[in-house]
């Protein structure tokens, strides 16, 4: 576990940073790649959003993911 994150979350903040060409792409990558339903994926990914083991990992990530949620709620 380097940095305080498992392999798993590892795994899912690299399949995020990824860029995506086609509508189903991602989708089919985290059930392939990951062994995980898109709701599961989700809820991983925003944990990890308030974990600062994930900021330390990847700060230009995370923030971008923040701001993305944070304008969703404001939207709400």
């Amino acid at each position: 576990m380097v940095s305080g994150l498992s392999e798993r979350e590892l795994a899912v903040l690299a399949l995020e940073a990824r860029q995506w060409r086609t509508a189903g792409a991602k989708e089919r990558a985290i059930r392939e790649e990951l062994g995980l339903s898109a709701t599961r994926y989700y809820q991983l990914l925003n944990g990890l959003l308030d974990r600062e083991e994930a900021l330390a990992h990847d700060p230009v990530l995370i923030n971008r993911l923040r701001r993305i949620r944070e304008a969703k709620r404001a939207e709400r």
